[in-house]
């Protein structure tokens, strides 16, 4: 622990620095312009392993079909199946609709406001469950998946396991990055900086506000 803090001390700089960014580069979706858990709970299921720009026109049709958890609840799961079926994932429909029903059965239909009884529900994992209590409910819930993990681990010089999402080193890292006040807005910040700047392949390391400190940039490219 006390390495790993070590290693993260560029974080206040690191993170001044991406915020500055995000104040001109935060993508716009329609779930980012609500705090409405049910919407969000909706998005962050299209949204597993699915691109927000794919999940954006699905999330759409969906909301309009079944605006409330009620009308989702008592819908036949082939018509569910059908609408999602674009986004891939077969088993997509039937996870979200078995969550839906214990949510109506368990918490009066409403979307539960604690990790530990989000992560009760089918088809919700961490990152999942952490995403609905940052952007729904405001709490200070930092997430971690393949663009947030590359971020940290190439900044801070961090090698992760080889399954990102399971890696105890990367999520304590989230944690300690992440601010104690508006954490919904600076998961956003990771996300879209990890898609549109800091990405897998050809990242824009020319155009980076943190090439500076960069520890991948610094190596010339590599970790």
């Amino acid at each position: 622990m006390i390495i790993l803090v070590d290693q993260l001390a560029n974080n206040e700089w690191f993170s001044d620095r991406l915020l500055v960014w995000a104040s001109q580069n935060l993508r716009d979706f329609p779930w980012r312009r609500t705090t409405d858990p049910y919407s969000i709970f909706i998005a962050e299921f299209l949204l597993q392993k699915t691109g927000a720009a794919t999940a954006e026109v699905i999330y759409q049709k969906f909301i309009a079909r079944y605006p409330t958890l009620p009308s989702l609840a008592e819908a036949p799961l082939e018509d569910i199946a059908e609408l999602l079926q674009p986004l891939g994932l077969h088993f997509r429909a039937t996870r979200l609709q078995e969550a839906v029903r214990i949510i109506v059965e368990k918490h009066s239909g409403q979307i539960p406001e604690q990790e530990a009884e989000l992560l009760k529900l089918p088809g919700v994992g961490l990152y999942t469950a952490r995403s609905i209590c940052a952007n729904a409910f405001n709490q200070p819930a930092a997430v971690l998946d393949t663009n947030v993990a590359r971020i940290l681990e190439r900044f801070f010089g961090l090698q992760g396991n080889r399954v990102k999402s399971r890696c105890k080193l990367l999520w304590k890292a989230a944690e300690l990055v992440a601010p104690q006040t508006d954490v919904s807005r600076w998961n956003l910040t990771l996300l879209d900086f990890g898609a549109l700047v800091c990405t897998a392949l050809k990242p824009r390391c020319s155009d980076c506000p943190l090439q500076e400190r960069c520890n991948y940039n610094l190596l010339g490219g590599r970790n």
